[in-house]
Formats: C-alpha cells, sequence, structure tokens
C-alpha cells in the first residue's frame, strides 16, 4: 500500500512537470515558480530566451499573474514585435521598436514594466517606478485600460495623468503612484507645481509614439522632463515611424540601444491586407465625393481625417443637418476631455458609424473593425500617412480599405509614398454617382448665421494650414482656387484672406527688377559705364558712387530708358544733345498709367493711424456723428450734446486747445443742472405716457353699444333703469353734515326721520337701518358716534386703574 502511494505521487508530479516541461527545449522553457529564482540567477536564465523559439507568452519568464491575466483577456501568442522586444527589456536594456501599425507595441513594453517592477519587490512605498508618455489624450487612456486588464493581479498602484481631469484629485495621491501613464504637458505640471511628486528612484522610462514626443511640437517641454528624471534608468521608445536621430537619442541619455524593427525587411511599411488608392479631384468636388461616399457606404464604419479643427467642426455639424442616414462622430482637440472619451468609447462600440478627425486620432488608437479609412486633406508627410492609414487592417489578419483624396498639385506625395514601399493605386470616381447637395447646403447658411461662421472659420483655417506647411512643392497656396473652395462649403462670397495679401505684396516687391541675380545687373551697369567715352577724361559721378546705390535706382526705374547726359561735346548740335549709349537695343517699355491713376502726395494713402487722424482733423469732417431727421425731413439735433449753460456757451465759442481741469470741473457742474432738469422732463413724459396708455386700454375694453343703445351681454345686466342712489340717500356731503349735527338735534329728528326712510326703502324693498343693523346682532348704541365721542371723552379723564376697570366691565356686558 506504502509502494502504491508513492507511485501515485510521481504519477502526480511527473504530471505537473510535462504541463510546464519539454524535455527537447529545456533551455527554451524556462518556468520561475517564485520570484526568488528569479533573483538568484537573473543573467544566466534571460540569456536562454531565443525570440525565434518563442511561440507563446508561456515560453517567457514570466510571473504567475501576468500569464493568468494574458491568458483571461486572449493574449496567447505574441507578435513579432513582443517576441523580440520583452526578453531584451526584460535584461534592464535600452530598446528602440518600430514596428507597423497594429502589430501590439503596447503588450511589448506593458509586459516589461510589470515583470522588472515585480521582480523588484515594488511597493507603494517606492514611488514611481515607471512612467509612460503618450502624445495625445486618447492613446494614454488606451494604454491606461490596457495596463488594466493585464496588471489587474499586481498589487502595483497606477494612474492616468492627462489634461482635462481634476488636478487636485492628482496631486494627492502622486506619492502613492507605481506607474504613471501621462501626456508630457500635464507631467511637467506635476514636476513643477507639486511637492508630492518623487521620480528619483524611476526604473523605466516609455515613449510611445517616440517620433511625436521628440519633434519640434513637444521639444520644449520633453527637454524640461528629461532634465528631472535621473539618468541612470531604462528607456524604451515604440513607434511606427521610429526616430533615428543622434540628438534625440543623446539627450534621452540613451547608451547603445537595441534596434529592434521586425518589419524593417518586409515589402510595404503599412499592414498587409491594407488595400489603398487615391483619387484625384477639384477643390470644390472633394465636399460632394465625400458625402457621395458615405451615403453609398451606409452599413461600415468609416474613419475621415482632415487638417484642422474647425474643418471637422463645420463639416460634422453641416452633416448632421444634412442627415445621411448614419450615425456621425467629430472628435478634436478643442473639445472638452470628457465629451472627448465619450466620443472615443461611442466610435469603438458601434458598427456602422462615421467619424470626422483630424490627426489626433492618427497615432496609437486601436479602433476595432474600421472598414475605411479616407484621407479627406492631404497628409503633411509620408510618416502621418502612415499612421492615419493603420487605423484599420489592425492585427494580424485584419483588413481594411483606405482612400487619399488629392488635389492635382499634390500628387506629386504619391512617389515620396511609393519611395518608401506604401503600393498605392489611383482609382477614377463615376460622375454619375456624384450626389451635389449644394443647393440644400446654402439654404442652411443663409437661415443659420452661426453655421455661416463655423464656415467661414473653416475656410480660413484650411488656407492657413496649407500655407503653414513645411513641403512648399505639394503644399501651394497659390495654386488654390479659393473661390471655388468657399463655394463647395457653401459660402457664395469668399471671406477675405488677409494674410494672402501681404505674401503676394511681398512677392511682388521681390520680383519688381526681373533678374534672378542682382550682381549680374551691378556687373552689367559697370560695363556700361566703362565703354563709354568720356570728353573731359574725368571719372563720372556714377563712378563715385556705390555700387548698391546704383542697384537701388535701377530698382525703382527698371522699365524707363536711361539715357547719358555726361558725354555731351562742347559746341556740338543741339540735335546731338542727348545721346543712346547702345545702339538697337530692344527696351521694353513699361505703358506709364494715366495722370489720375497715379497716386500723388496729396491722394497718397497716410502711413500711420496719427497721420489719418490728422487728415480727418484737417479736413473739419466729424468723426461717429449720426444726424436724425424728422417726419418733415428737417434735422433734430441731439440735445444731449447741446451745451445749455452760459459757462457752456463761452467755452464752445473759444475753442481752446489747451484744457483747464478746475473750469471743465466748473463746466460739468452747470451742466449738470440742465441735463437733471431734461431727466426729470423725461421722466415726467414717460409717465404721462402710461397713463395715456391705460386710459385708452380701459376705453377699448369696454363694450361697444349695439344700435338700441344697450350694451352687450357680456358686460353684465342692464342697470340703467335704477334711481340714482344719491338722490335717495343722500350725497357724501349730506352725510358729513349730519355727524355735524349737535347731539339734541339728533335726538329730536331721530325717530321723526325714521318714518320719512322707512317709507322710501319700502317703495324700494331696502330694508331700514336699523333693521339691518339688528340683523346683524350688532348693538345700535354700538354704531352711534355721539355715544363714542363720549366714550373716548370719559376715558381720557380715568386713570389707569378705573381704565383698566371700565375695559373689564365693558367686557363682562358683552
Amino acid at each position: 500500500m506504502e509502494e502504491n502511494k508513492k507511485l501515485k505521487n510521481e504519477v502526480a508530479t511527473l504530471k505537473n512537470n510535462i504541463e510546464y516541461l519539454d524535455k527537447d527545449s529545456r533551455k527554451r522553457n524556462v518556468i520561475f515558480h517564485g520570484i526568488d529564482e528569479l533573483e538568484e540567477n537573473p543573467h544566466k536564465l534571460l540569456k536562454l530566451i531565443v525570440p525565434d523559439e518563442i511561440k507563446t507568452f508561456k515560453d517567457f519568464p514570466l510571473s504567475q499573474r501576468t500569464l493568468k491575466a494574458l491568458k483571461e483577456n486572449n493574449y496567447i501568442t505574441p507578435t513579432d514585435i513582443q517576441r523580440q522586444a520583452i526578453g531584451y527589456a526584460l535584461q534592464g536594456k535600452d530598446i528602440l521598436g518600430a514596428a507597423k501599425t497594429g502589430s501590439g507595441k503596447t503588450l511589448a513594453f506593458l509586459i516589461p514594466i510589470l515583470e522588472i517592477l515585480f521582480c523588484k519587490k515594488w511597493t507603494r512605498l517606492d514611488g514611481v517606478g515607471a512612467v509612460v508618455i503618450s502624445p495625445t489624450r486618447e492613446l494614454a487612456y488606451q494604454i491606461y485600460e490596457t495596463l488594466r486588464k493585464v496588471g489587474y493581479l499586481h498589487d502595483f498602484s497606477a494612474g492616468l495623468i492627462i489634461g482635462g481631469q481634476n488636478l487636485k484629485f492628482e496631486r494627492k495621491r502622486m506619492d502613492q503612484m507605481n506607474i504613471l501613464i501621462c501626456t508630457p504637458g500635464r507631467l511637467l505640471q506635476h514636476m513643477d507645481e507639486n511637492p508630492l511628486f518623487d521620480c528619483s528612484h524611476l526604473q523605466i522610462l516609455v515613449l510611445d509614439e517616440a517620433d511625436r514626443c521628440l519633434d519640434m511640437g513637444f521639444e520644449a517641454t520633453m527637454n524640461a522632463i528629461i532634465e528631472n528624471l535621473p539618468p541612470k534608468r531604462q528607456t524604451l521608445l515604440f513607434s511606427a515611424t521610429q526616430t533615428k536621430s543622434v540628438k534625440d537619442l543623446a539627450r534621452l541619455s540613451l547608451s547603445f540601444p537595441t534596434y529592434v524593427a521586425p518589419h524593417e525587411q518586409a515589402t510595404t511599411a503599412t499592414p498587409e491586407f491594407l488595400q489603398q488608392n487615391y483619387i484625384v479631384c477639384k477643390i470644390d468636388e472633394k465636399f460632394s465625393i465625400l458625402w457621395s461616399f458615405i451615403k453609398n457606404h451606409l452599413k461600415q464604419k468609416s474613419l475621415v481625417f482632415m487638417a484642422t479643427c474647425k474643418q471637422v467642426k463645420y463639416t460634422y455639424e453641416l452633416f448632421c443637418k444634412l442627415r445621411p442616414g448614419i450615425s456621425l462622430l467629430a472628435l478634436y482637440g478643442t473639445l472638452h476631455q470628457e465629451k472627448r472619451e465619450k466620443i472615443y468609447r461611442e466610435f469603438c462600440r458601434k458598427s456602422n458609424v462615421v467619424l470626422f478627425a483630424t490627426d489626433l486620432a492618427s497615432r496609437g488608437l486601436d479602433f476595432p473593425k474600421v472598414n475605411w479609412v479616407i484621407q479627406y486633406d492631404c497628409p503633411e508627410d509620408v510618416d502621418t500617412y502612415i499612421h492615419r492609414a493603420g487605423r484599420t487592417a489592425r492585427g494580424v489578419f485584419g483588413k481594411g480599405d483606405g482612400l487619399l483624396m488629392l488635389l492635382p498639385h499634390e500628387e506629386k506625395i504619391v512617389e515620396d509614398l511609393r519611395k518608401n514601399k506604401i503600393p498605392i493605386n489611383q482609382i477614377f470616381v463615376d460622375a454619375s454617382k456624384v450626389m451635389i447637395p449644394l443647393r440644400k447646403i446654402e439654404s442652411l447658411l443663409s437661415d443659420n448665421g452661426e453655421l455661416k461662421k463655423t464656415a467661414q472659420r473653416a475656410f480660413m483655417s484650411y488656407i492657413k494650414s496649407i500655407y503653414l506647411m513645411k513641403n512648399k512643392d505639394i503644399f501651394n497656396v497659390q495654386l488654390l482656387d479659393t473661390d471655388a473652395f468657399s463655394r463647395s462649403l457653401g459660402l457664395i462670397v469668399p471671406p477675405a484672406i488677409k494674410f494672402m495679401y501681404k505674401y503676394n505684396k511681398s512677392a511682388t516687391e521681390n520680383n519688381v527688377l526681373g533678374i534672378q541675380d542682382t550682381n549680374d545687373a551691378i556687373k552689367k551697369l559697370k560695363a556700361k559705364l566703362s565703354s563709354d567715352e568720356r570728353s573731359d577724361g574725368s571719372e563720372s559721378e556714377a563712378d563715385n558712387e556705390p555700387v548698391v546705390v546704383v542697384a537701388e535706382e535701377t530698382k525703382t526705374k527698371k522699365e524707363i530708358p536711361l539715357f547719358d547726359f555726361h558725354n555731351v561735346k562742347v559746341g556740338s548740335d543741339e540735335k546731338h544733345l542727348f545721346k543712346v549709349k547702345e545702339k538697337n537695343v530692344s527696351i521694353d517699355i513699361a505703358v506709364l498709367p494715366n495722370e489720375d491713376d497715379v497716386p500723388t502726395k496729396k491722394n497718397a494713402k497716410p502711413s500711420t493711424k496719427t497721420a489719418v487722424v490728422k487728415k480727418i482733423l484737417k479736413s473739419k469732417v466729424k468723426v461717429n456723428t449720426t444726424v436724425k431727421f424728422g417726419e418733415d425731413g428737417e434735422v433734430i439735433g441731439d440735445e444731449k450734446k447741446d451745451v445749455k449753460s452760459d459757462l457752456g456757451k463761452q467755452f464752445v465759442n473759444e475753442n481752446a486747445i489747451t484744457v483747464d481741469i478746475e473750469k471743465m470741473s466748473e463746466l460739468l457742474q452747470e451742466e449738470d443742472k440742465f441735463d437733471k432738469a431734461r431727466f426729470r422732463e423725461r421722466v415726467k413724459a414717460k409717465h404721462k405716457e402710461q397713463k395715456r396708455k391705460l386710459k385708452n386700454k380701459k376705453k377699448e375694453d369696454e363694450g361697444e353699444k349695439d344700435d338700441f343703445g344697450s350694451q352687450s351681454e357680456s358686460d353684465g345686466p342692464d342697470l340703467s333703469w335704477l334711481p340714482d342712489p344719491d338722490k335717495v340717500y343722500g350725497t357724501k356731503d349730506d352725510y358729513q353734515n349730519s355727524e355735524t349735527k349737535s347731539v339734541s338735534d339728533y335726538s329730536e329728528n331721530d325717530y321723526s326721520n325714521e318714518s320719512v326712510t322707512s317709507e322710501k326703502n319700502e317703495e324700494f324693498h331696502r330694508p331700514p337701518k336699523r333693521k339691518i343693523v339688528e340683523s346683524e346682532d350688532i348693538p345700535r348704541e354700538s354704531i352711534n358716534p355721539r355715544k363714542v365721542k363720549k366714550i373716548e371723552d370719559v376715558s381720557a379723564s380715568l386713570t389707569v386703574n378705573e381704565a383698566e376697570a371700565l375695559a373689564m366691565q365693558l367686557l363682562k356686558s358683552k
């Protein structure tokens, strides 16, 4: 029994070893069951890694945590760049990695970061151990999400440090981060402002899209970042178009880096299954071709690249109003960060969608299953084209199509693409399928002023982008048909291009002479002067003058024939006064303009603003004045500007050049009195007008009478047949007079008048006053004014205690 148990244990151990070890390739399959074994023999074990023999990630000396996370995310077979770069990175070497787009460069540097920090037992207390820098926020966000998938089983803390996020939230947690994924600007901000940021123990620095990070746009920022980093570190550079500049590598402190480029010997620089085509069209046809393309590809996922943010914004807003029948998105730099992330996730999720984007989305972003990449505007160079086209046909067997739209003078870039091993074919557009929604666009712009302004900004931004391009052989502003381009955008009148006026003016000034080399012109002038015969044997004034002055004079008087005034012989005839230097010389005499067209000194345009103001003052023209006319055509003066006080009239008549401050303050005080009076009058007039309007409104609200003199039913019942109550009950004055009667008169006539009033009340069916009072349970004595007056007189003579006793007695009686 004991022997059987031993055999079973041996079989179990053999099964476990078979899963990890192969008898024929023990050197290749090195398995680490713990971190201690790797620390004991790091160099000996890592040198056994042969990139060509690596088939799966299990063949690498990776920790079980990393392998499990890779397996859960279906990362089983490494790509070419991963197979070559991971081994060298684990050995601690600096790497320059260059591979095609979509070849898995992100994992090629994330796996070494996790393994190196894991082997060194890195904790939160050790601070920042690895920094990954990317040129765009979207790429940094994508790297961070990949790190969360691959490294979630490790105990490291990672942070995404990009612009547009909460800076205070990042500051408090900066000292707890082990892995930082960031953009250059925000990283430098923390280095300068955050006292908790400490990178003195940095182990690994990674630059994703290194050529973009090190170019002129980020040069100053990257130099400042590198100065703050420790020189003893491992540096990894990855890009589809890798930089090999000695200057860039030297400032990164790279010494003998390992260059890893698995696709350098490939036949193409772009993915193999990427079908690339280009078309040549006019500038006013591009918009209609793009619209027709989208209408014919409604069930596919497309990405459209444009040159500027304003173009993307205008095209997106316009297409949303035109409604092509497919989801539309726009991604450009001026959007808020939260919106950019939302658009990025939405484009990754949807299958039938069109994304208009700038070169912001051209680098590193892994959009799944993109069918078409359309380069609406010509790329700046070959590298930009490679990165744009690489957003499709990603992965090992990924397929996709690319379309490049070129103007006739931009077709020269095709030669550069083919020289850099990019296979691209020309195709032609079927004119019968092109739809031109120009009328609809023009109507939209006429109705929407904001959309029209956006179109004008898009027009100007495109012209400026072409003007600022370095390669003038391909990008030439002079060859652009700006009128046709503005019409294609829906603008009937093209916007004024001010910087082009200056550009054209400087170009014409440089070509006034029409001579390529000014030195040749100077030599010709010298030869002509020396060949002339001089009668007195003395040197002419032209020989004594500097040569530069002669050249400057010829610039201004190029087209007017020059005659020699120095060869006049003594005693010669008048007809030989002007002697021509050379005979039978063809001189191109320009036609002089008319005298009216020639600008004189009086009509010349002033050069400065002060000169313009002086000219206006001399002509006695009133600037910024408005003239109001009445109904009869008479001029209405402005009361605000009229001077009312005597002091003000005196000041106007003086026309003093200098200004006395004390005198002006007195003048203002005097005029202020008249201004206040004028203001009061205006307020009164305003109130009067409001009352008049209210009165008219009341009259309008009263119902109109019909033919029989009665009002409409809506105004209520007709009460005109009732008698006048003033005649029956007396007027208000009669009531006041009755109150002034004496007490004795009131008592005598109190009941005598009652009979009269009762008769009247019975006649008009009105109850007597006494009955009304009694019906409401109010004692008649309580409303007798004589008694109220007596109570008031009595209460005035009482003390406080007596008044309280009287009040209590009255309350008890009630």
